[in-house]
């Protein structure tokens, strides 16, 4: 009994790791064949209006990346940070407050530094530092932006001229021709089409990648409003202002 157990566990075994050799097999055959065909329509929509189209796609990934590394790194924990601040100014150590602020990366952790160093002005002139640093790091978390919503709208743009050149192409064919028969419009139309869907997958990606970084900044700026306020009251609670 032992050794038919023993036998069925090495079947199931070696049928197990046949069947995941075929599976990751079949999973390369697929990749490489689906990279073929992508090849093959890239050449097919005239490589010279799809390398603009490719450059966009690559440009505004570029800096979608960078924006998102950026924004992440901006991520700080506002709640942790004013607890923080809060410890320092119960114990009348305004300077330990700022150097908390300072050393914490993220515009939250700037705006709330520039505030503490205008205390001693009181709460008008901390508000004022507060909103107008608040500004210049608004500006600093949507740099780039420009460029991604550039390439948003070129890369279609290319791809319609690239449906208006094979369009040409195919009736400079049938005047050449002289005959209006599907295998002569096939070439220039085939043109017009791919270039046309590969500049829309490319606006839709990058669409995609824009939303998320407007959604991330939309919270990086509440959370810097939230806690500008919440200063103020930490500050007026510890009677920082004299």
């Amino acid at each position: 009994m032992r050794k038919l157990l023993a036998l069925l566990l090495v079947f199931g075994v070696a049928m197990f790791s046949g069947a995941t050799e075929v599976i990751a097999q079949e999973a390369a055959d697929a990749e490489a064949g689906g990279y073929q065909i992508l090849k093959q329509y890239f050449i097919d929509g005239d490589w010279r209006f799809m390398s603009f189209v490719l450059i966009c796609l690559i440009l505004g990934l570029a800096f979608c990346i960078e924006r998102i590394i950026t924004l992440n790194i901006a991520s700080a924990n506002t709640e942790k940070l004013l607890n923080r601040i809060d410890e320092n100014l119960k114990a009348g150590d305004i300077n330990g407050a700022m150097e908390v602020a300072k050393s914490t990366q993220g515009p939250t952790a700037s705006v709330l530094y520039e505030g503490l160093k205008n205390a001693d002005q009181g709460p008008e002139a901390v508000e004022k530092a507060i909103v107008s640093y608040g500004a210049v790091q608004m500006g600093n978390l949507e740099k780039g932006l420009v460029w991604i919503s550039l390439f948003i709208a070129i890369a279609p743009m290319l791809g319609f001229m690239g449906t208006v050149i094979g369009m040409i192409q195919a009736f400079d064919e049938i005047a050449r021709v002289g005959d209006l028969s599907p295998s002569v419009v096939a070439g220039g139309i085939k043109v017009a089409l791919l270039t046309t869907v590969f500049g829309l997958i490319v606006a839709i990606i990058l669409q995609i990648f824009y939303n998320y970084i407007i959604s991330k900044i939309d919270s990086i700026v509440n959370k810097m409003e939230d806690a500008s306020i919440a200063l103020v009251d930490v500050m007026a609670t510890n009677n920082v202002f004299k």
